[in-house]
């Protein structure tokens, strides 16, 4: 059931972005499209509530209810930039809006925008491993909660390595390509001087 719901809640997610979008900018309702995008966090609720009722009726804790703690904890920390990056692409295609900015490519621009990234993955593992906590914790069961504990160890992973890739960008920061200089125009060649004519007879 919590693996059906997890698909359910992707399907979901998108369906409410596309419908929350077309709204907007299409059918220039801005007020319903706002009030579908904000009906995004609603899936996560369901899916939060689904896995403890799952759990509370003696379900075998899984590599399923892991999944939906990290399901949960990627929407919280990178959700809310992911719904942005779309609805910035939305308003220029469809709404006749400018071309948003792309992320910065290079030095220190480039690190800063790494490392906001990184700490979206942060706190998607953070609200994880609380979640799991929580289940392990209601579960009670030492010989039962392996796949959860699991699942934690897999969360803060996924955080070391992104960490390795936004230090890579910190330390050895990417240099911008040197401008190509135009080699100067070679001078015109000057008109010769007509020869100077005496005036004397």
């Amino acid at each position: 059931m919590v693996l059906t719901l997890i698909v359910a809640c992707e399907v979901g997610f998108w369906v409410l972005l596309a419908a929350g979008l077309t709204a907007r900018y299409l059918l220039r309702m801005p007020r319903t499209g706002a009030a579908l995008l904000l009906c995004e966090p609603l899936l996560e609720i369901v899916l939060l509530i689904a896995t403890a009722v799952d759990l509370r009726n003696g379900a075998e804790p899984s590599w399923a209810h892991g999944l939906a703690a990290l399901y949960i904890g990627y929407t919280v920390g990178h959700g809310h930039r992911t719904v942005k990056w779309l609805d910035g692409h939305a308003a220029h295609r469809l709404g006749g809006g400018p071309r948003p900015a792309g992320p910065p490519r290079y030095g220190t621009a480039r690190a800063r925008y790494e490392g906001r990234l990184w700490l979206g993955t942060v706190v998607g593992a953070a609200v994880a491993t609380v979640l799991l906590w929580a289940a392990i914790r209601y579960v009670d069961d030492p010989s039962r909660v392996a796949p959860l504990q699991d699942w934690t160890g897999t969360a803060w992973r996924v955080v070391f390595f992104h960490g390795l890739v936004a230090a890579t960008y910190a330390i050895w920061p990417r240099k911008a390509p040197a401008p190509e200089v135009s080699s100067p125009a070679a001078p015109l060649p000057e008109a010769e001087a007509p020869p100077r004519t005496s005036n004397r007879a």
